[in-house]
């Protein structure tokens, strides 16, 4: 018995013991992974910080409240001036909201049904502005939707555009703009500063186009005032143009070709016709200048495109799009084409600047 109950109180002790040991390897376990977990927390406050901190650098730079806003632009067709001031438009926004616009940016193809499709297409997106680039393209916005807001460029008049009359240069409603409408008293200054003794000349534009119908009247009167006989020229679309500007080539000493879409897009065609009739050409824009005309009273389109695209982030940021005039082309600036001027036996005076220059 004396020898049981030994082995029963070594046996209590040894349990004992062990109980302990691990009870304390328990204790510095859990100790152990206090220390750690601290330790990470402390690691984890630190990349937090730099999170905030790289935080606040972003929205300094993006600014506003994260809202993305979606920009359709319709442009009629490609043409360089077109181009520029679709250009414009986008690199004013993207510096204005950075990746906080993006855009749908559609080409008609010169065709104005497809227009209307792609306004369309904007209105069932429900795009926050719509941009239109060229009087088509504005017709169909207009048509389109009256809740949106539009902005158009490369028009030329709105009021003639829309139909508005006694248009006192604010449209209202949903629409507004920029118009790239040189001063036509100054493109009927050039003509006669380079041809003083013309008598004869022919307003070649697209009949189809209002804002090209408008052009001619107005450059009419003011030759007219000059002393000249002017005669109206006009052409439905591309595939009568050829027998229109034969004819006027034959019988004209000049020709002025107002800004006009048709045109643009034809304009080697007109020059092919011109050049070997040795009749110059005028023309309303650079563009058009550089294809078939002598000399020219230029805008810069992708400024043009800039001043619309200053417009539309007054209208994303609340701006009321009702109130805003139409705005226009701040410099005009002479110049001519050096190679066509060659080819004809123009010279130039000073205060013209070449095309390209």
């Amino acid at each position: 018995m004396k020898k049981l109950l030994a082995v029963f109180l070594t046996a209590a002790m040894v349990s004992s013991l062990t109980a302990c040991g691990g009870s304390g390897s328990g204790e510095s376990a859990s100790g152990s992974g206090t220390q750690e977990s601290a330790n990470e927390a402390d690691a984890n406050a630190e990349d937090t910080s730099g999170d905030q901190e790289a935080g606040g650098e972003d929205a300094a730079q993006t600014e506003g409240d994260g809202t993305v806003y979606t920009v359709g632009i319709c442009q009629l067709m490609q043409h360089d001036a077109l181009d520029a001031a679709t250009q414009g438009f986008k690199d004013a926004l993207t510096q204005e909201f950075g990746d906080q616009v993006v855009f749908d940016e559609q080409n008609a193809q010169g065709d104005t049904n497809t227009c209307s499709t792609i306004i369309n297409s904007f209105v069932s997106g429900n795009v926050d502005l719509i941009l239109a680039n060229a009087t088509p393209a504005l017709q169909a916005a207009a048509a389109g939707t009256n809740e949106i807001p539009i902005l158009g460029t490369s028009v030329t008049e709105y009021g003639v555009a829309l139909d508005i009359d006694g248009f006192s240069g604010t449209v209202g409603g949903n629409i507004s703009g920029t118009s790239d409408l040189a001063p036509l008293d100054g493109q009927a200054d050039i003509l006669q500063e380079l041809f003083p003794d013309a008598k004869n000349v022919g307003l070649l534009y697209c009949s189809a186009e209002a804002n090209s119908q408008y052009q001619v009247d107005t450059v009419k009167t003011f030759l007219e005032e000059k002393g000249y006989t002017c005669e109206y020229y006009a052409f439905s679309d591309s595939n009568d143009l050829t027998s229109v500007v034969t004819k006027a080539a034959g019988e004209t000493d000049v020709i002025y070709v107002p800004t006009d879409n048709t045109a643009a897009t034809n304009a080697e065609l007109i020059s092919n016709v011109c050049v070997p009739a040795g009749v110059p050409v005028v023309a309303g824009e650079e563009g058009i200048c550089a294809g078939c005309g002598v000399a020219t009273l230029s805008i810069s389109y992708y400024d043009l495109g800039v001043a619309t695209g200053k417009m539309a982030a007054r209208v994303l940021k609340g701006e009321d799009i009702s109130a805003m005039p139409i705005e226009y082309a701040p410099n005009f600036t002479k110049k001519y084409n050096a190679s066509l001027c060659e080819q004809l036996n123009i010279t130039i005076p000073e205060g013209y600047e070449a095309i390209g220059e």
